[in-house]
């Protein structure tokens, strides 16, 4: 059994949320890959975008990830374009039971809109923001997520206590099909 559980996917599809539940009950550390990179600069991600560009926060994700990827039994939340390097994708893919956390674009939108933290901490990441931008980036992530992942989840109406079992069920019963959710 991979000795980690790595949660993928968009902006607002749950991660950090359901990366505590999964962590709780299994009596690991949880560790968000976005709050590390922010601890360690002194800045928001918005911020590290702003002084070094997206180039500096890639680079600057990449070194949070393989550092905690090497941790043994934990719980990572992903940042939701980390899977975009290939070195991240095998650091993913080496060391850990892979969720991907899927969502409508229009749960991501609302969750988005209804999140307090997203406008201080994270940058447009393309040009048009708004509900295109999540369009455009989960159709170019999507692919890459689905590849990626050992098993996918959708978080549109599932509490957060449910999506932990049901991802505590297939990292136990060793499902290793993206496609066995119906994501």
């Amino acid at each position: 059994m991979p000795h980690n559980i790595i949660l993928i996917g968009y902006r607002c599809t749950g991660k950090t949320t359901v990366g505590h539940y999964l962590a709780r009950r299994l009596g690991w550390p949880f560790a968000d890959v976005d709050d590390l990179i922010e601890a360690v600069a002194g800045m928001s991600i918005k911020d590290i975008f702003a002084t070094e560009g997206e180039a500096g926060f890639r680079d600057r994700e990449a070194a949070a990830l393989a550092e905690l990827c090497a941790r043994p039994a934990c719980v990572v939340a992903t940042g939701g374009g980390a899977v975009m390097r290939e070195a991240n994708r095998a650091a993913i893919k080496a060391n850990g039971f892979v969720v991907w956390l899927t969502a409508s674009p229009e749960t991501v939108w609302e969750r988005l809109q209804t999140d307090p933290t997203t406008a201080a901490r994270r940058p447009n990441l393309t040009s048009t923001g708004g509900e295109e931008e999540v369009r455009a980036l989960l159709a170019a992530r999507e692919p890459v997520y689905r590849e990626l992942a050992d098993f996918a989840v959708a978080s549109d109406s599932l509490s957060p206590e449910s999506l932990a079992d049901t991802i505590l069920t297939a990292w136990n019963g060793g499902i290793t099909s993206p496609s066995s959710s119906g994501a």
